[in-house]
């Protein structure tokens, strides 16, 4: 999978910061070497991601490696404060942007190529932040002679985090990609609709409990965005899965066909809809697990 853009032809490169303080993304004028080098690193990414061979979904209760390569459609609202970067056309120019070092977060560049089609690349701002000249003493070389660079510098990184297009969201680290997105605050804003969209799904379970425990816990919160996008929740019964729950540890009461979580046990349910919660019966006492990740595994 690669970014719907022909990088052999971009004609257009921008370069922009995200900043903490106002919560903005902002274009900053930049000349030919920098466009040059934005192009560079563009092209490293997308030969970073082929080596890594097809992406799996981006999944937010993962336990993600720190390169590994993923996607997201930018239908989901887990990539909406992307997809409001990538689709803007007019970003503000503000040349003084880099002046304040401290509250930049992210770097990125917006390619447009021979067909007007485009791509925006993303990076966090660790290794770019200005390296300060009263912090670090930085030196070149002028005929043959050492002096201290009086300027500020910043420093760009051999690839992107992340590409945006108008399908997806091609992610190389997934770090990178939750910090840009600011994925914990848009996952526990989306806890209510996540929970309205399970409670239609699996409508045999009492969710109230469920929802007042992940409003502010975003492992739990994690759970349910991801539990949401199981495409068989709704092929779930209530005897399978009261029968699991026992068969894992998690305590439940049953009244009137409703399953309702006992207290102190929401993490360990919402573990078990979201497929992570197994047992191993290999000796007479069964043993039982959580799976930090989970790679389905096709029958033979």
């Amino acid at each position: 999978m690669r970014p719907n853009c022909e990088i052999d032809t971009i004609q257009t490169v921008n370069f922009g910061v995200g900043r903490d303080d106002d919560q903005s993304f902002v274009i900053v004028p930049a000349d030919g070497s920098v466009q040059d080098a934005l192009k560079e690193m563009l092209v490293a990414t997308c030969e970073a991601m082929e080596r890594l061979g097809e992406p799996r979904k981006y999944e937010p209760s993962e336990k993600h490696e720190s390169v590994e390569f993923l996607y997201l459609s930018t239908n989901d609202p887990l990539a909406q404060a992307l997809l409001d970067l990538h689709a803007a056309a007019n970003l503000p120019v503000d040349a003084a942007a880099l002046e304040n070092s401290e509250y930049i977060f992210s770097y990125f560049g917006q390619f447009i190529d021979a067909n007007g089609k485009r791509v925006t690349a993303l990076r966090r701002a660790s290794q770019f932040k200005g390296i300060l000249k009263n912090k670090n003493r930085l030196m070149r070389i002028i005929d043959d002679t050492l002096e201290i660079i009086p300027d500020n510098v910043f420093k760009l990184d051999t690839e992107f985090d992340l590409l945006i297009d108008d399908d997806n969201v091609l992610i190389l680290r997934p770090g990178g990609f939750e910090s840009a997105g600011k994925l914990k605050d848009a996952i526990l804003a989306a806890v209510p609709e996540n929970i309205d969209t399970l409670r239609q799904e699996i409508s045999f379970v009492n969710f109230d409990s469920i929802m007042e425990y992940a409003r502010t816990r975003s492992r739990a919160a994690r759970h349910l965005a991801s539990i949401r996008s199981h495409p068989n929740n709704d092929k779930i019964t209530i005897d399978r899965l009261q029968a699991w729950c026992k068969r894992t540890g998690v305590e439940v009461n049953v009244m009137d066909g409703c399953i309702s979580v006992a207290e102190k046990h929401e993490m360990a349910f919402l573990e078990l809809l979201d497929r992570r919660r197994y047992d191993v019966d290999l000796t007479e006492d069964p043993e039982i697990y959580r799976a930090p990740s989970r790679i389905r595994v096709n029958r033979q």
